[in-house]
């Protein structure tokens, strides 16, 4: 079936149709079967990622046939994130080192980082800049890279994940950055910052357990954060201020549950992007604008840390129970 498969083109307009005629699910960086099909082709042949397409038509060895293949009978039957497959992920222009240790990077902060984060910075200096619940360090990274008088600090509770970042930081060669473990700003006493980046787990339990399969790869605590997915992002807004300096700006990605965020807390004047292609849940709100309404915040996160001390209570008496 495969024998008239014989250029470059051939092989991306086959794995693109196999992909969609399988029911793949993608966003794992890139968004379409066609996109996912040429970064697999690409990656096995050797070639990169940016190959001019008047090289389209040219043909490949049996081998390298079999190999792209390969990758293709892979995506399609394990559901592996083509960036795992790889082992590459794009982000921000630049190119990260991407496993089962850390979420793909995809956000769209990306377009963010690539504009200098205006206008919301509105010109004000950054001198030193935080990014929350790093992974594999890309945002952090990307920021360091394209902002090189920054001093960038980043943080995570997983030490795969800061492995794995740390081997972007050498990968990339960055000098002005800082990786630390830290259960979100637990280990940052007295440390303050211009600008806060973040984007922390906010998918809902019911939304992470209905995930696709290709989902499954990745590591759930960077996924799931409760029952309206907010759960760490209160703790954020709780804390950051006394993180950030006096005209100090948070960005934070909330995703989906933008909804959840904007009925829980409508009087917070959140500034939600507009990016090239729309809203993606990623609000900016001023330090100020946090501190008037911090006693609304602190309370809704005192509830849900009560919340979840009482279930976890109620699991370990039942599971005691058991023996």
């Amino acid at each position: 079936m495969t024998e008239e498969l014989q250029t470059i083109v051939d092989l991306i307009r086959y794995g693109a149709s196999r992909f969609n005629a399988a029911g793949l699910t993608f966003g794992h960086s890139y968004d379409n079967a066609l996109d996912e099909a040429t970064q697999l082709t690409l990656h096995a042949l050797h070639l990169p990622h940016d190959l001019s397409p008047v090289y389209g038509q040219s043909r490949v060895t049996l081998a390298e046939k079999e190999d792209v293949l390969g990758l293709f009978l892979r995506r399609i039957e394990e559901r592996v994130p083509a960036a795992y497959l790889t082992g590459e992920a794009w982000f921000a222009g630049l190119s990260f080192k991407s496993d089962a240790r850390a979420l793909v990077p995809r956000s769209p902060i990306a377009e963010l980082i690539l504009s200098g984060f205006e206008p919301w910075l509105g010109g004000r200096e950054v001198r030193r800049a935080l990014d929350l619940c790093t992974g594999s360090g890309c945002i952090a990274i990307a920021m360091a890279h394209h902002n090189p008088d920054w001093h960038v600090d980043a943080v995570d509770l997983s030490d795969e994940a800061l492995a794995l970042a740390a081997e972007n930081e050498a990968r990339l060669e960055v000098r002005n950055t800082r990786f630390l473990k830290s259960d979100l700003f637990a280990s940052l006493q007295g440390e303050h910052y211009d600008l806060i980046v973040t984007n922390p787990p906010y998918v809902t339990n019911d939304e992470t357990d209905a995930l696709p399969q290709e989902y499954s790869y990745e590591p759930e605590m960077g996924l799931r954060a409760g029952d309206d997915g907010l759960d760490l992002v209160l703790k954020i807004l709780r804390d950051a201020p006394l993180h950030l300096t006096e005209e100090g700006l948070l960005i934070c990605e909330v995703g989906e549950s933008e909804q959840h965020l904007v009925k829980l807390l409508p009087e917070l004047p959140l500034m939600w992007i507009e990016f090239q292609v729309g809203q993606m849940g990623i609000f900016v709100v001023e330090r100020h604008d946090l501190v008037t309404h911090s006693a609304r915040i602190t309370q809704l996160a005192a509830e849900r840390e009560r919340e979840a001390s009482a279930a976890t209570a109620a699991t370990g008496h039942a599971g005691a129970g058991l023996f």
